[in-house]
């Protein structure tokens, strides 16, 4: 309701202490106050984008906020999910983050969605919202919950993070431009590493993060100039912040109904037998090595730092990047020297991919699934999980 009837709208004793020193600010005061008790929000994802954002929005006195969100909490969240606890390692997200929100601020309705957001669901939870804020880290739902935005008519705050870089704009605002204006096409699969697979500096979605509740608690009080056809990049090592400016293009598709992301973003299940990749256990793994055979290599193909903080007995590492490049793929044929191959990673993604290039050069390979995380959960538990 970001043009609310303030009249309906009342503070009582408690909010006046808790939101002074807004009230006393000439571009919120009480009618901004009010706006902001009015608006709802809509936070898809509840990780290092979403920690932040939450947190401020509830602080600021948002009334309502939606949060969608179907993961646990994991030990390897805390370095910057600064909303969850470690009491709340293997709990729901949502529930992690409703609890923290309450405590600071009872005065706010919280909205709990624990599942996937698809396009059968997407419309129907966002329809009640004011604003949609994008904390996901994936291609399919970015344009997912774009899409929504554009149908219904509402502002997307975007951010995205990765090591040291992130970026912010909004989107769908006053006609500015969406976010396939910035991405006509998804890159292909597997381009754009994971946070997971390439790291993130914890304080990072911090800044974005703020950033983007900023822009949320400016576009409900009507004030200030929004990123809107502005994209914000931010670089963390150099300290750095600079723009791009960003129009609308004006044969941008016409967006009339949601499809199917996955499949746009060419995220689709190998259906062909011939494009699967052969796999084996941990389990199998490790009763290989316990029998004493030699006829195989077991290929590392994770970043060294990577491999410094945790390793399998016997693994050779030679890194994606250098088999993408092309000098990888020499040192496989040579390490092999006529025995089998069999490749691993942190979870299974990219040595599939490795072993995928490898196979157009003539090299098979049977790829580890679940890579060192399963071999630490499963097998050995003293080797770190990170």
């Amino acid at each position: 309701m970001l043009n609310p009837n303030l009249e309906e709208i009342q503070l009582d004793k408690q909010e006046y202490q808790r939101y002074s020193r807004h009230l006393i600010l000439p571009e919120v005061g009480l009618e901004g106050q009010k706006r902001l008790k009015a608006a709802s929000v809509l936070c898809i994802g509840t990780g290092g984008l979403g920690s932040p954002l939450l947190l401020y929005l509830a602080a600021a006195g948002v009334g309502r906020i939606g949060i969608v969100d179907s993961d646990v909490v994991d030990h390897s969240n805390l370095q910057r999910q600064v909303i969850h606890g470690t009491s709340w390692v293997g709990k729901p997200k949502i529930e992690s983050a409703k609890n923290r929100i309450l405590e600071i601020n009872p005065f706010c309705q919280v909205d709990l969605y624990e599942t996937w957001i698809t396009s059968e669901n997407a419309l129907k939870i966002a329809e009640p919202y004011d604003i949609v804020i994008d904390g996901t880290d994936n291609f399919p739902t970015r344009y997912l919950m774009n899409d929504v935005c554009v149908m219904q008519n509402k502002p997307n705050i975007y951010g995205s993070i990765f090591r040291f870089e992130g970026q912010a704009t909004v989107f769908n605002y006053e006609g500015g431009p969406n976010y396939r204006d910035l991405y006509p096409e998804p890159p292909p699969p597997g381009m754009v590493p994971s946070c997971a697979e390439g790291g993130v500096l914890g304080v990072l979605p911090g800044v974005i993060g703020c950033i983007q509740a900023t822009e949320a608690i400016k576009i409900i009080l009507g004030q200030g100039t929004t990123l809107s056809g502005r994209l914000l990049l931010y670089n963390a090592l150099d300290m750095t912040f600079r723009q791009l400016k960003l129009r609308p293009n004006p044969v941008r598709p016409v967006i009339e109904k949601l499809i199917d992301y996955d499949q746009f973003c060419g995220i689709v299940p190998a259906k062909a037998e011939e494009t699967k990749v052969p796999e084996m256990t941990v389990t199998e793994l490790k009763q290989l090595i316990d029998s004493g055979a030699k006829d195989f290599v077991l290929l590392d193909v994770r970043n060294p730092n990577e491999y410094q903080i945790a390793k399998i007995p016997g693994s050779v590492l030679v890194p994606l990047p250098d088999i993408e490049a092309g000098k990888g793929v020499q040192q496989v044929k040579e390490l092999l020297n006529g025995h089998k191959l069999i490749a691993h990673c942190k979870m299974g993604g990219r040595s599939a991919k490795a072993l995928g290039i490898l196979k157009e050069a003539g090299i098979e390979g049977i790829n580890v699934k679940g890579g060192i995380t399963a071999w630490s959960q499963e097998v050995d538990p003293s080797v770190p999980q990170y």
